[in-house]
């Protein structure tokens, strides 16, 4: 999670209490993507997210 708030300062983000899956679609949305995290079902095309590791395993 340190590298996730890292990240999101770097993008000009306040992560402060932000539950991780938050976070992530915030940042997502910062970089002009969709905030799919979590979202997938599984199967996911944006092979070069670096959250897609972590995303296929998490259900939201």
């Amino acid at each position: 999670m340190p590298e996730i708030r890292m990240k999101a300062k770097t993008l000009g983000l306040t992560p402060g209490n932000m539950k991780k899956a938050d976070l992530i679609h915030a940042i997502q949305v910062a970089e002009g993507c969709m905030p799919c995290f979590g979202r997938s079902g599984g199967q996911c095309a944006y092979t070069d997210c670096c959250f897609m590791k972590d995303c296929l395993k998490t259900k939201l």
